[in-house]
């Protein structure tokens, strides 16, 4: 009976299961969606190597989109105006598109530590996030896959967004 006891107040076992969520992660080819989700996952980067053809994918991006909960998009902060201009243009449609519109979004701008990178404000500002994402959920991050420890915490707070969706719907 004491050897019940103890295990009945002491041991609590396995933790319960943590929801699972469906997110679809876009950006440009070279922005770095790939790097930053392998080392999220404590895997290799040594042999990634750039989307080839991701021009003609970009056509086939909505064909992801039916049943995700939320959205990562990765820009480069460090592209070419045109580049940048082509990242804001993939974004708004992807603010607007109708299976997204409603999602919590997070706005990883990568390769903050190269020295052309655009900082957060900057990047705000040019791809018109506040009066484009007005209403919706969404955060914007600088990253760098040589700091995992912002990139992990930035992921906590696109899970703490889906939890409070996933709330607010069984309020309904």
């Amino acid at each position: 009976m004491d050897y019940l006891c103890f295990r009945t107040f002491c041991c609590k076992g396995p933790p319960p299961p943590r929801p699972e969520y469906d997110v679809v992660c876009i950006g440009l080819t070279g922005s770095g969606k790939t790097s930053l989700l392998s080392r999220l996952c404590s895997e290799a980067t040594d042999n990634i190597v750039p989307t080839t053809g991701a021009d003609s994918i970009k056509k086939y991006w909505s064909r992801y989109y039916q049943g995700s909960q939320g959205v990562v998009f990765v820009l480069d902060s460090a592209s070419s105006e045109e580049d940048l201009e082509v990242a804001r243009t993939e974004l708004h449609s992807a603010l607007q598109h109708p299976q997204l519109c409603t999602l919590p979004f997070l706005i990883l701008a990568n390769h903050q530590d190269k020295p052309a990178a655009r900082s957060v404000q900057e990047i705000k500002k040019y791809f018109e996030l506040e009066p484009l994402a007005r209403g919706k959920s969404w955060i914007l991050e600088g990253s760098t896959v040589d700091n995992m420890d912002v990139v992990k915490e930035t992921f906590g707070q696109l899970i703490h967004l889906l939890e409070e969706k996933d709330q607010d719907a069984g309020r309904i």
